[in-house]
């Protein structure tokens, strides 16, 4: 009788072997699919690689007829595809807390120039003592424009590499343009 059972066990688990596990295959590709339509290939890299790398493992152990071994590695794909599109989420959201924080910030940086080119002009300050300030200011702004459009698109990474250098040139412009209210240049006199 255990001879029996056991054959029949056996029998089982040949028949269930001896055809590609193309259901968990399909699941694993659309796990795939999604977690790159998450952004796991650009927020999640190390997981969306292992996933991608799970499923091939799939692929060739059917190629080579080990349907025990690529059911194993479909599973594993599938599996490592949603940690991947939940990273992904993660590493999305925090991207754009982190673009939207350094806008914030160079926002309040360009108000603050703008302030201070205003009091240069109320102290008489000559314009091409302020040309560069103002380069610098015109520069931001449209800096700042892409970038805002960089994240309405949620491409977080176009909009921070956007403000790179952005807060240096306005710290550089600011310290310039508070010396000169300080320190006015003294104005050539004509005779």
């Amino acid at each position: 009788m255990r001879r029996l059972i056991a054959a029949g066990v056996l029998l089982a688990c040949i028949a269930g072997c001896s055809e590609p596990p193309q259901k968990e295959l399909d699941q694993a590709q659309g796990a795939v699919d999604t977690a790159r339509a998450a952004g796991a290939d650009q927020y999640a890299p190390d997981d969306y690689a292992s996933a991608t790398a799970s499923l091939q493992k799939a692929h060739d152990a059917v190629d080579q007829r080990d349907y025990r071994q690529a059911l194993s590695y479909a599973l594993d794909a599938r599996e490592r595809a949603k940690a991947a599109a939940s990273a992904a989420a993660d590493g999305q959201a925090k991207a754009r807390s982190d673009a939207e924080a350094r806008i914030t910030l160079l926002l309040a940086r360009t108000q603050a120039l703008d302030t201070r080119l205003t009091a240069a002009e109320a102290a008489k300050i000559p314009a091409r003592e302020l040309h560069d300030a103002r380069a610098t200011l015109e520069d931001t702004r449209a800096r700042l424009q892409k970038a805002g459009t960089a994240v309405t698109a949620k491409n977080y990474k176009e909009a921070v590499a956007q403000l790179n250098g952005v807060r240096e040139n306005l710290d550089k412009a600011i310290t310039a343009v508070d010396a000169l209210i300080q320190h006015p240049p003294k104005s050539k006199r004509r005779r």
